[in-house]
Formats: structure tokens, C-alpha cells, sequence
């Protein structure tokens, strides 16, 4: 599983180092804290590999999951500073068993004839590659017909986590599959009323009564459509990394309960998550469905007051993250509410 994520100089990041559960890892913070940025960075490194072994290829990847502008490299290092960064890099460290690995790359920020950025590796990362999905808030499941023939032929401006989530969520189901699993794909089924069929490139909710495309079918229940096509498939096992960003964007309240319960048996099954927030609902639900066999680190990005760099606090316990983004801006709404209540009285 992933143990750490480092970063210097890079994006937004001066100096961070995060360390990973080997389960769940909620990362929250406000806008702009790089929460996104960590999750492609983790997503990176497990997929790069995916064609054949070659530390150079995690480079590669980074950018076309990141997409500055142009694909340039120079621009992933850090340059709202006083003083501009020459070089910004990125390390991620695993451990499989016994064996820990990493691997690291190093862009540029000023054009050289040196490459654009250099790429190492310690320990034998291939001995144990990891697989995984990225999963973004925006949906792709209903827009599919035609993006893939589209993205192989054309330059468009898509970040590769689409192209990459598409070709996942296409891959025919696995022969077998073990009770935990099937157990998972019943519940799912429950909750949206049937299971998702493919047509061509076309996504379809097929219940008994008659198949739903998903251009008409609620973002909710697509996310959870989707979820249940890349456990059925194998893109999501044990051993596999799940990042998810922003999962409840669209997604009804009362559906909140079954995707946190998924993703919490997941990480029974033996499969590290990495999911970023806004929502107070998610983090209220990974508190009252985890217990103290489970594996799970809240992690909170914020602005250093003096320095305004991004930092982060880990903790094991929903209850003693600080600071809060999520709490404080309901503390705040419920002290203005009762503000404005008792301004009335006075009148």
C-alpha cells in the first residue's frame, strides 16, 4: 500500500509530507489547499506502471493526470512565492509486506537543456505494482459515447484520470468473485433499483422496467453505478488504490450512508482509500460506521497563519481534527443564525 506522499516546491505545496493508513485517508481542508493535487499525485504512482515498468513513465504520468497548460512540466513547480522555485519535486513511498520502495520525480522550473525533469527510484518498485482508479467529481459515465475515440485521435483538454477511469469502467466482469464482493454489488444493487449494463459505449441502469441511459439518470445513482462496474470488474480489490474526489457532489444525502458503508467494507476487503471533502454528512458517516478494528486517518490541509504555507494534521479520530474547515463553517452559520435570532428579539 502507499505509506507516504512528500512533496517540495511543487504546485502549491513549500514542504509537505503526508502519511498514509493502509485504509482510509479523508483528506479536508478549504479551497485551494491541494487536497486534489495529492490525490493525482498517490493515483500517479499506482497506474504508471500499468504498460510496463519505467521509473521515467511517473513523470509522464504526473503531468497528464495534473494537465498544466501545454503539458510543460516547469509549470508544476511552485511559483506563487516570493521567490520562484528553480526545481519542484514529487515522492511517493510504498510498502508491500516487508518491502518498502519509492519513487520520485524532479521538475525544472527554468527552461535549460537539462531535461525538463529527472526520475528516480529506490528499492524494486515493480516487484509489487499497485492498481487503482481515480474517480473525479465531475461524472464521465454519460458523456462516454465517443470520448475515447476522440481522445486517441485529437489533443483535447481533458486530464488522462477521464481516459483512464473510461477504459476501467469498460473492462468486462471477472469470471469469479469472492462472497464479500458479491455481497457489496447486492447492496448497491438495492439502493439504485438494478445493475448497470453497457451498449456499445452507452452506460445503462437496467431495472425491471426496461433500461435507463444515464444521460437521464441521476448523478447520485451514477456514482454508485460506477462503483459497482469497477468492483465487479476487478478494478477495485483488495490490494487496489481507490482516490476519490469530492464524492458527494451530487449525490443525495440519504445515498451518503451506502457509499461510506461500501467504501468502509472495501477497506476490509484489504483496499487503501484516498477521498477529499467539503461534505460534514461523509465524515459524520466514516465516524459512526468504523470501528476500532478498522484503519482510517482524517487529514486536515490548512494555511500556516504566519507563513501561509499548506500543512497538514493526521489523526485516527474524527472528533480531534483540527483545524476543521467543514466544522467551522457550520459553527459559524449556526452563530449567525442564532445572532440574527436574537437581534429580532430585541426589536
Amino acid at each position: 500500500m502507499l505509506e507516504k506522499i512528500a512533496f517540495k516546491g511543487f504546485t502549491a505545496f513549500e514542504d509537505l509530507e503526508v502519511r498514509l493508513a493502509p485504509g482510509i485517508n479523508v483528506f479536508i481542508g478549504e479551497n485551494g489547499t491541494g487536497k486534489t493535487h495529492i490525490l493525482k499525485a498517490a493515483y500517479a504512482a499506482c497506474v504508471f506502471a500499468r504498460d510496463g515498468y519505467d521509473p521515467h513513465k511517473f513523470a509522464t504520468k504526473v503531468c497528464d493526470v495534473l494537465y498544466p497548460s501545454g503539458k510543460s512540466s516547469q509549470r508544476l513547480v511552485k511559483r506563487l512565492a516570493a521567490k520562484p522555485h528553480e526545481r519542484g519535486s514529487v515522492q511517493v513511498s510504498k510498502k508491500v509486506g516487508t518491502e518498502s520502495s519509492q519513487v520520485s520525480a524532479t521538475f525544472l522550473g527554468k527552461e535549460t537543456k537539462a531535461p525538463a525533469c529527472a526520475v528516480r527510484a529506490l528499492g524494486d518498485w515493480s516487484a509489487h505494482l499497485i492498481d487503482g482508479a481515480y474517480v473525479p467529481a465531475k461524472d464521465m459515465l454519460a458523456n462516454a459515447p465517443g470520448f475515447l475515440s476522440l481522445a486517441s485521435r485529437r489533443e483535447i483538454h481533458f486530464e488522462q484520470i477521464y481516459v483512464d477511469l473510461l477504459h476501467s469502467a469498460y473492462l468486462p466482469p471477472l469470471r469469479k468473485r469472492n462472497g464479500a464482493c458479491e455481497r457489496l454489488l447486492g447492496r448497491l444493487e438495492e439502493r439504485m433499483g438494478g445493475t448497470v449494463t453497457i451498449k456499445g459505449e452507452e452506460f445503462f441502469l437496467s431495472t425491471q422496467h426496461g433500461d435507463l441511459e444515464f444521460t437521464l439518470l441521476a448523478e447520485g445513482l451514477r456514482k454508485l453505478g460506477l462503483l459497482w462496474l469497477l468492483i465487479r470488474n476487478g478494478t477495485l480489490g483488495k490490494g487496489s488504490v481507490l482516490c476519490w474526489d469530492e464524492p458527494e457532489t451530487n449525490l443525495n444525502p440519504a445515498l451518503m450512508e451506502t457509499l461510506v458503508w461500501a467504501l468502509v467494507e472495501l477497506q476490509r476487503m484489504g483496499m487503501q482509500i484516498l477521498l477529499a471533502t467539503h461534505d460534514s454528512l461523509i465524515l459524520d458517516e466514516f465516524d459512526l460506521q468504523t470501528s476500532g478494528n478498522d484503519s482510517i486517518l482524517y487529514h486536515s490541509l490548512y494555511r500556516h497563519k504566519g507563513s501561509g504555507e499548506i500543512q497538514a494534521n493526521s489523526t485516527s479520530t474524527f472528533l480531534q481534527l483540527e483545524p476543521n474547515a467543514i466544522q467551522d463553517a457550520f459553527g459559524s452559520v449556526i452563530g449567525r443564525s442564532i445572532e440574527r435570532s436574537m437581534g429580532s428579539l430585541g426589536k
